[in-house]
């Protein structure tokens, strides 16, 4: 059974930076066909994808975040990161990793969450 767990350091302060982990049990990060992303949900917003990073290793992010976020891996300890930088109040919010994971042509693809964790902004 594929397992999410998001940790993060709760409260950051405004200008400074924020390193989330995601530890994935249950599938290799390496797995085919299986792409990482963080998403991300502010008080009263709907959800904001922020980035992702495929099976092969391509990162791809929201244009809006893209100068401020990295996200990578270390397959060894089998775990997603997100590094952001500058963060400002307007960040704050819960912060998810997510897999999709894509099967046979024409088969919908099946997606993991984890529980999420909160990052708030603020001096």
């Amino acid at each position: 059974q594929v397992q999410l767990q998001e940790a993060g350091p709760g409260l950051v302060k405004p200008s400074q930076a924020l390193s989330l982990t995601c530890t994935i049990s249950g599938v290799a990060i390496t797995a085919s066909y299986h792409d990482w992303n963080w998403i991300r949900q502010a008080p009263g917003k709907e959800l904001e994808w922020m980035g992702v990073i495929t099976y092969d290793g391509s990162t791809y992010y929201s244009p809006s975040l893209r100068s401020r976020s990295s996200i990578s891996r270390d397959n060894a300890k089998n775990t997603l990161y997100l590094q952001m930088n500058s963060l400002e109040p307007e960040d704050t919010a819960v912060y998810y990793c997510n897999v999709v994971v894509y099967r046979a042509v024409g088969a919908p693809p099946n997606d993991y969450w984890g529980q999420g964790t909160q990052v708030t902004v603020s001096s």
